[in-house]
This record gives structure tokens, C-alpha cells and sequence, in this order.
């Protein structure tokens, strides 16, 4: 019989990395369990939601005890398979692309850039954090010999469709897209998109309306 397929609401999605940072932390002090609505108190988040969001990993809470912590770390890291090794493909070695290279924190989610692809000849041949630049053409082949299932695109606008239909020729079923460029992709191939652009754009006006509210003058005067 296979097993039921549960959908997790994307906020639920992003919430749950935020609780396992939070655990870590407080595991870090000694406490070995917790409630929901210690949580909620200094996450500044509803405790039934809490409790709800964590349901969805399988875990379910002790009555006046709440959660071990270890167990509850334990049952998120095997929910989003932080526990093995996902391998990915990059495709864009600038500014961004060298930074997430750089980024040590992907091994704490499971996630190793692998290899790194871009057409820049003065790039190509290079290593960067030990992770060697290969030529662009080769992107679909070794996704294929290699059996990668997650891609990186951190690449200019104009380049990252190109780059998309390449890694999905190669085999490649999880896109996540840095390039700031609405990229299509058939059924079957999920995207997600982290538009910098876009996140900046909604920090400088929620700043901008918090100015115009007089509580930015407030919290400074205090």
C-alpha cells in the first residue's frame, strides 16, 4: 500500500526551519523540554499554530510536559531529510553565486553544492570553496550520470531560462532560481524563486511607512 501523501502548507513550510533554529538554542542551555506555549511567547507566534505546524512532522506533545527537545530536533531534521545529503548543481559563479558557495550553513540542512557551472571562460577551469567551475555544455550530461535532482541558478536574467530547460534535460526536479526572471518549467518540476529585488522593495517601504507613522521617531527619541 502506498503511503498517503500529506500537503504541508507553505507557511507551515516556514515556520518550521524558525522552531529548529530556536531549539537549538534553547537546547544549548541546558532546558531538555518544552511547550508550545514557551515557544509561542518568544517566537511571538499563536501556541496552537505551533502546536499544529509541529504536528505535521509526525511529533505530538506530552500533556504538562510539552516536548523533548532532542526528540522534537530530531523528528524536524528527519522531516525535511536534513539527516542525508542532498546533492546540487550551480549555474552562475558571480557575486551570488560565489557567496553561496561560501556558505558554510547548507551542510547543517543537508544540502552540498557539488559542482559549479558557468560560460565565463576566465572562470571556467577555477575552484571556488572546492567546488571546481565546469563548462556550461557539460551541465546536462553529468545531471544525468550523476543523477542530480537539485539545481542552483544564480545567473543574469537573461540566461536563467536557458539555463532551467538545461538542468530539466539533464534530469534535475527542484530548481531554486536567484536569477530575477519568472522562469517556466513543465509539470513535474518544482521552482522556487528568491527574488532579492522584491524583498528589498518590501524592507524599504514597510521602513518608509513605518517613518511616516511617527513610531520610528518614537522607538529612537526612547
Amino acid at each position: 500500500m502506498n503511503k498517503q501523501i500529506v500537503h504541508v502548507p507553505e507557511p507551515t513550510l516556514r515556520r518550521l526551519p524558525l522552531y529548529y533554529h530556536y531549539l537549538k538554542t534553547v537546547l544549548a542551555t541546558g532546558r531538555e523540554a518544552i511547550s508550545c506555549t514557551h515557544i509561542g511567547n518568544d517566537l511571538n507566534l499563536d501556541p496552537p499554530q505551533i502546536r499544529k505546524d509541529l504536528a505535521y512532522t509526525g511529533i505530538r506533545g506530552m500533556p504538562k510536559v510539552g516536548y523533548q527537545i532532542e526528540t522534537l530536533l530530531r523528528s524536524l531534521e528527519d522531516f525535511f531529510g536534513w539527516n542525508r545529503i542532498d546533492e546540487a548543481f550551480l549555474v552562475g559563479v558571480g557575486n551570488i553565486g560565489k557567496a553561496l558557495l561560501k556558505y558554510e550553513g547548507f551542510k547543517r540542512y543537508g544540502f552540498k553544492i557539488v559542482a559549479a557551472f558557468d560560460k565565463d571562460p576566465a572562470i571556467v577551469g577555477k575552484s571556488f570553496c572546492d567546488v571546481k567551475v565546469l563548462p556550461i555544455e557539460k551541465l546536462p550530461n553529468l545531471c544525468s550520470r550523476m543523477k542530480i535532482k537539485i539545481g542552483v541558478i544564480a545567473t543574469s536574467e537573461n540566461a536563467a531560462q536557458e539555463v532551467a530547460d538545461q538542468m530539466i534535460e539533464g534530469g534535475i526536479r527542484g530548481i531554486w532560481n536567484f536569477a530575477p526572471a519568472a522562469i517556466k518549467v513543465p509539470e513535474g518540476v518544482i521552482i522556487q524563486n528568491e527574488n532579492l529585488a522584491a524583498g528589498l522593495a518590501v524592507l524599504s517601504k514597510k521602513l518608509q511607512l513605518l517613518m511616516q507613522s511617527g513610531k520610528f521617531r518614537q522607538e529612537v527619541v526612547k
